[in-house]
C-alpha cells in the first residue's frame, strides 16, 4: 500500500511542523551533497528556520561569496548596492593594508630579505636604529626612574631612623624620671612613717645569755 499524498500547505501543528521542517533540511542537504559529488557541480544551499535561525552548505571547492558572484554575473540581477560596494571595496583595501604591514614586519623581523634590493634595505635599517634608540632611551627613562626610588628611600629611610632614636631617648629618658620618682616617693613615705612602724635594730637577749 504506497503512501497519501500530503497536502502541500502549512503545518499548523508546531511541534509536527517542527520535525518535518528537521526531516525536510536534512533531506535537501543531503541531496546538494550528493550532487556537488556525484555531478563535481558548485552548489551553495542556504536556509531560514521560521524562527530565524539559518542553516547552510556551500561545495568545498567555492564559497558562497564567491557563488552570489557567480550568479550575479550570470543573472545579471544586482545584488549589492553603491553603500555594499563601497564597503567591499573598503574591506579589500584594508586587507592589502594589513598584508602589507605583515610584510614589513617580517622585514624588520629579518626575514624574507633576499627579495629586497639595497635600496630597499636602507628605510628597513633606519626603522631599526629609530627603533634602538628609542628602546635605549625608554631605558635611560626607567633607570633614572629607578635612581630617583631609591634616592627617595634612602631618605625615607634616614628620617625614620632619626625618628626612632630620637623615641628611643624619649623613653629612656622617661624609664628614668620614673625611677628618679620612684625613689623619691619611697624617701618620703618612710620619712612620714610613725616611729613605732620603723624597723628597730635588732638588741641582743641579754638575759638569755646569763
Amino acid at each position: 500500500m504506497g503512501r497519501g499524498k500530503i497536502e502541500i500547505k502549512r503545518i499548523e501543528n508546531s511541534t509536527n511542523r517542527q520535525v518535518t521542517f528537521s526531516k525536510r533540511r536534512n533531506g535537501i542537504m543531503k541531496k546538494a551533497k550528493e550532487i556537488s559529488v556525484l555531478c563535481d557541480a558548485q552548489v551553495s544551499l542556504v536556509i531560514f528556520s521560521s524562527l530565524g535561525k539559518m542553516f547552510e552548505y556551500c561545495s568545498p571547492s567555492t564559497t558562497l561569496s564567491k557563488m552570489l558572484e557567480k550568479y550575479q554575473q550570470n543573472s545579471g540581477k544586482k545584488l549589492w548596492d553603491a553603500k555594499h560596494e563601497n564597503l567591499s571595496a573598503e574591506i579589500d583595501r584594508i586587507k592589502k593594508e594589513n598584508d602589507n604591514m605583515q610584510i614589513e614586519l617580517r622585514h624588520l623581523k629579518g626575514e624574507d630579505l633576499n627579495s629586497l634590493n639595497p635600496k630597499e634595505l636602507i628605510p628597513i635599517e633606519e626603522a631599526l636604529q629609530n627603533g634602538l634608540t628609542g628602546v635605549r632611551d625608554k631605558q635611560m627613562d626607567f633607570l633614572k626612574m629607578l635612581k630617583k626610588n631609591e634616592r627617595m628611600l634612602e631618605e625615607e629611610n634616614k628620617r625614620l631612623t632619626y625618628l626612632l632614636h630620637h623615641q628611643q631617648l624619649a623613653m629612656e629618658g622617661s624609664m628614668r624620671e620614673l625611677d628618679i620618682g620612684y625613689h623619691q616617693k619611697d624617701r618620703e613615705y618612710a620619712a612620714q612613717m610613725p616611729l613605732t612602724f620603723r624597723v628597730q635594730p635588732i638588741q641582743p637577749n641579754l638575759q638569755g645569755n646569763k
